[in-house]
């Protein structure tokens, strides 16, 4: 297992190299940066004393280099301006849209997400995993079709709106609102016992927004599994040999079933940041998702890019834990075989 682990670990530095590259392609192609956007408002202005200083900029982050030489700049694999200073040796970058260090942007808000991105993954399989069993093992009955119906609302409510309807009704039953990851008086303190208590208090009603959808797809994709298990030939002649019932369960049917269950761990962090963007706005959540969306209109290469990178990461992550859970389900994962979909 250990091997397996080193093995994966080491796999994810070529692909984290191309997924920056990527990135960095991606949010270079549309002409000119902000600091360019910023000198040609001046200039249709007439101001043109402000154009020296934005010159003087680019210079300085090596904005005016050729495309190879800023990626490897901006990753810290090649001296630019200021020597060896990148992503590798902890300089996030400049937003020139904000007018101060990535690192400041975003602050709190890597932790934040991380926590909401978190819960959400964990409230989508702990509901998921009993509901998706229950129903498979009850294949065609009442409640059945009630988890059937109840997952296809779930996938047909869009979250945005799901969060202006708790918004409204918050207010107009309990005249409270709902909003934000923790109480006011927290928003600016360091972290404490009572400011994790705030926040764990006001995730109930994100992660249910944000994990509905997802909870409603895991749940069919774990009955779809499962009941394919239950009606192959070793089940029913396993049951025909007198195994209890719970026990040819848990040992066979449930284990073979769940490889892509577990595998979707890794899509799902993705899908999450990059679908709460709308539903950070509407209940006002502290998360990276529109800083990126105001880092991408204003063409801020170094927020953007950085922020797309953590996503890429968080991707990675989730489907290293999905790998490592799946190799202790199925040992042929870690040696080298193909499990049986």
């Amino acid at each position: 297992m250990l091997r397996y682990t080193l093995k994966r670990l080491l796999g994810m530095i070529p692909a984290l190299l191309a997924a920056s590259l990527l990135i960095f392609a991606v949010i270079d192609l549309p002409p000119g940066d902000c600091l360019s956007n910023q000198m040609a408002e001046l200039k249709s202005r007439g101001e043109t004393a402000g154009t020296e200083r934005l010159e003087f900029l680019r210079h300085e982050f090596d904005l005016d280099r050729s495309f190879l030489e800023r990626y490897a700049i901006w990753m810290g694999l090649w001296p630019g301006s200021r020597g060896f200073s990148g992503l590798l040796q902890g300089d996030w970058g400049w937003s020139f849209e904000f007018n101060k260090s990535v690192a400041s942007v975003v602050g709190e808000t890597l932790a934040l997400t991380i926590i909401v991105n978190a819960a959400t993954v964990l409230f989508i399989y702990a509901l998921a995993f009993p509901i998706g069993v229950y129903a498979a093992t009850r294949a065609y009955g009442w409640s059945d079709y009630g988890i059937t119906l109840a997952g296809y609302l779930g996938l047909a409510v869009p979250n945005f709106l799901l969060a202006l309807a708790l918004l409204y009704y918050a207010n107009a039953w309990f005249g409270t609102a709902i909003g934000g990851l923790m109480a006011p008086e927290y928003a600016d303190q360091p972290w404490s016992l009572a400011k994790l208590g705030s926040i764990l208090a006001h995730l109930i009603v994100p992660v249910i927004v944000i994990g509905l959808s997802g909870t409603a797809t895991m749940i069919r994709r774990l009955r779809a599994n499962l009941l394919d298990e239950l009606h192959k030939p070793y089940v029913i002649a396993a049951r025909a040999k007198g195994l209890r019932e719970r026990d040819l369960l848990v040992k066979y049917p449930l284990r073979l079933s769940l490889a892509p269950f577990i595998a979707d761990i890794g899509n799902l962090l993705p899908s999450l940041v990059s679908g709460s963007v709308i539903v950070s706005v509407v209940l006002s959540l502290p998360t990276i998702g529109p800083v990126l969306v105001d880092a991408l209109r204003a063409q801020d290469h170094f927020l953007s890019g950085f922020i797309l990178l953590f996503t890429a990461v968080l991707t990675m992550i989730g489907m290293l834990i999905s790998d490592l859970i799946l190799a202790l389900v199925d040992p042929r994962v870690r040696l080298g075989e193909t499990p049986r979909q």
